[in-house]
């Protein structure tokens, strides 16, 4: 049995490991992929990490990872079938491989990329199809794409691909956008970078690559064809709470409800990251998240 097992090896995941090895528990962290870090590995650059301005997204989940292994903290890579005995002081994680004790445990499970769900979108995924521009976006140097979204992140890939691409398009399903201003600002003054307000995809065409985005003015229900090498869908979030669901409350939007304390419904079990209730989903307020399960966990074992 080890005391604590994390659920994911994102920043959140992989903070709450330094910090249980720190206050020495024993952590293993359980990560489905090949890699830990998380989103952040594919992100190009990190801007807004205190005191690490610049550095690139693989880097920086490289360093949480670096530091938690030294700590000693333990990795294994399997995908998580069930949580059982949660309201026993033991608790068991079940892998298709291992069953692995506890006496607490963290989620960290993260959040995925929400798909439009339109036609073409899933069979020219990879294909010209893309959740994320600055993985993605070398390949369009010189041809035209489409960005599809309103947030901080589909301001932010527009101004990543105008950099090379020679037009984008940014389509949006309102009349304003809801990412910062100074984002806005940036992509109002870049030349390369159409604004098509009001409009939602109707779907993704292309014989093995993409070639037309095909859309619709909610307003008018005039049609469009947009003639793009590339998508790049910008739309939002899933929590990866699949597993978890039925076991600990979450709210309408599949997020666990967990406040600052990363306390969920069941004793001894904690949500930090991406996955939990949250004003905002960034690299430094999931390292925090980490910090706080692991505090809070911390109460929990000494009162057991």
């Amino acid at each position: 049995m080890t005391d604590i097992i994390i659920i994911g090896s994102g920043p959140a995941g992989l903070t709450a490991a330094i910090y249980a090895q720190r206050a020495g528990l024993q952590a293993l962290v359980i990560e489905k992929q090949p890699m830990s870090g998380g989103q952040i590995v594919n992100t190009a650059d990190v801007d807004n990490y205190p005191g690490m301005p610049g550095i690139g997204g693989f880097e920086l989940g490289m360093s949480f990872h670096d530091h938690a292994q030294k700590l000693g903290a333990a990795f294994v890579t399997e995908e998580v079938r069930a949580i059982e005995s949660v309201d026993k002081s033991e608790k068991v994680v079940v892998t298709a491989k291992e069953r692995y004790s506890c006496r607490a445990i963290v989620l960290a499970m993260g959040a995925s990329y929400r798909m439009l769900g339109v036609p073409g979108e899933r069979e020219l995924r990879g294909m010209g199809v893309s959740y994320c521009a600055t993985c993605d976006g070398a390949f369009f140097r010189g041809k035209t794409v489409a960005v599809i979204g309103g947030g901080d992140v589909a301001l932010g890939d527009a101004l990543f691909l105008a950099r090379g691409c020679e037009k984008v398009y940014l389509i949006h399903r309102r009349d304003t956008f809801r990412g910062a201003g100074s984002l806005q600002e940036k992509v109002f003054a870049t030349p390369n970078i159409e604004i098509i307000y009001d409009s939602v995809a109707e779907s993704i065409v292309g014989d093995g690559m993409v070639q037309m985005l095909q859309i619709i003015n909610k307003k008018t229900m005039k049609k469009s064809d947009i003639f793009v090498q590339g998508v790049f869908v910008a739309v939002g979030m899933e929590p990866n709470t699949q597993l978890v669901r039925a076991l600990v409350d979450c709210d309408a939007g599949g997020y666990v409800c967990a406040d600052e304390t990363c306390k969920t419904s069941i004793p001894g079990i904690y949500a930090a990251g991406d996955l939990r209730t949250k004003q905002l989903r960034q690299v430094v307020t999931a390292a925090a998240d980490g910090a706080n399960a692991i505090a809070s966990a911390e109460m929990y074992l000494q009162e057991k």
